[in-house]
């Protein structure tokens, strides 16, 4: 059965830690990299598509969480290993697809600062997942 409050509670962390961590990353610290490499080509990105892909992904991680832990104990350590399962899931389209899709160059600066940005993202993530749903 799902817990709707552990659910609502995955899906507001979510997207603290994700709007805390994605927007000064992509739009204050390293914004003119991004641009400078084509992964931007939006002067003003469309910020409700964003929001709803946050939120979409929140919710089928805070879905998905209660099937993989085991004997239904939870731990921090076992909300990061799904994050990261699930991340990678996330990073490929985000990176590999992204790269593929857009004349971005460097490709490997591109996914160097991608694959941190999205490992610190999902273990942050995973922190919060694991302790919402610990028992």
């Amino acid at each position: 059965m799902i817990d709707f409050k552990k659910l609502f509670l995955f899906l507001i962390a979510y997207f603290v830690i994700t709007m805390a961590w994605a927007y000064p990353w992509h739009m204050v610290l390293f914004h003119d990299l991004y641009v400078q490499w084509g992964a931007f080509q939006r002067a003003e990105p469309i910020m409700v598509l964003g929001i709803a892909a946050i939120l979409i992904q929140g919710l089928v991680i805070g879905y998905l969480y209660p099937f993989y832990i085991r004997d239904h104990s939870s731990s921090i350590k076992r909300g990061v290993q799904f994050t990261l399962i699930i991340g990678l899931m996330t990073y490929t389209a985000m990176g590999f697809a992204t790269a593929a899709k857009f004349k971005i160059e460097p490709v490997a600066n591109f996914l160097t600062y991608h694959t941190i940005f999205q490992a610190v993202q999902f273990i942050l993530v995973g922190i919060a997942l694991g302790w919402i749903y610990k028992k």
